[in-house]
């Protein structure tokens, strides 16, 4: 089996410095544990598990030590509970992320009704509507957009990471046609966009794409839309395990691409084991 690679697949620059952070602490302290996974693999947080370092559900599990605010935020009522605890906090939020929380911030502040497109139950969404603070609203679609009263309106709109531009284009655009002002910042990060792109180029070009990645990552879960919507079957698995030979059968070239938190180590097993179908 002929096997390519998409040119721009697996760990970011986010994901990439939030291990450091963490494999950094878990050598210096004697108890680190973050807060929720530190990003949406599940395999990772198994391998940092085996270095000592537990992922917490919530701050009622942790007493003491270093908690570790994961790579796409959280709300600044959980950094305040933490702060009261007296617990040590070391802040693995994505630069991308962390821009996105001080770009809502401004635009509250002169007067924006903050519009977030993104999924309202994404822990990068609820973060970035606690930093916005009241008022802020969460559209994942036009028909979304569609529910809500716009006239006379002032909107500041930002995008999770994560999205698409097509879709945060479409949300742009219609509350544009119907609200007073509108101020939006495309806040989609740079590696999502590349990783999107390159899985756009690839699609048509094979006989099915793999996408590599956490069935939790939401930028993994926008590769496998992409790829579906240009036409190619596709496969959304986490491991090499998960392959079913009959999904190929009679196949002789297949693509793989992986979300921004996907590690090499599986993106180079899944390959090998395609390879020897």
């Amino acid at each position: 089996m002929k096997v390519s690679v998409a040119q721009r697949a697996g760990v970011c620059f986010g994901v990439k410095r939030a291990l450091d952070i963490v494999e950094t602490a878990a050598r210096e302290k004697h108890s680190v544990t973050t807060l929720g996974p530190l990003i949406h693999n599940p395999q990772v947080v198994h391998k940092l598990e085996e270095i000592g370092v537990r992922a917490a559900k919530s701050l009622d599990e942790i007493s003491d030590g270093a908690v570790v605010m994961p790579s796409h935020g959280v709300t600044r009522e959980t950094l305040r509970i933490a702060e009261s605890r007296g617990l040590e906090i070391i802040d693995a939020t994505c630069p991308f992320v962390a821009n996105v929380h001080r770009r809502v911030e401004a635009l509250a502040a002169d007067g924006y009704r903050v519009v977030v497109v993104g999924d309202p139950n994404h822990s990068e969404v609820k973060a970035i509507v606690s930093a916005a603070g009241p008022g802020a609203v969460v559209v994942s679609s036009v028909d979304d957009a569609d529910a809500i009263d716009w006239t006379d309106a002032r909107v500041g709109i930002v995008s999770q990471t994560t999205q698409t531009p097509e879709r945060f284009g479409e949300v742009v655009g219609f509350i544009s046609a119907r609200a007073r002002e509108v101020n939006a910042c495309n806040t989609i990060c740079y590696a999502t966009r590349d990783r999107q792109n390159a899985a756009r180029d690839l699609a048509p070009t094979v006989d099915a794409i793999f996408v590599v990645g956490g069935r939790n990552s939401a930028n993994t879960n926008r590769l496998a839309e992409i790829c579906e919507s240009c036409g190619a079957p596709t496969y959304h698995i986490e491991t090499a395990d998960e392959i079913d030979a009959e999904w190929v059968k009679g196949m002789s070239h297949v693509g793989l691409t992986a979300g921004a938190s996907t590690p090499q180590w599986i993106i180079d097993e899944v390959k090998r084991c395609l390879e020897l179908l």
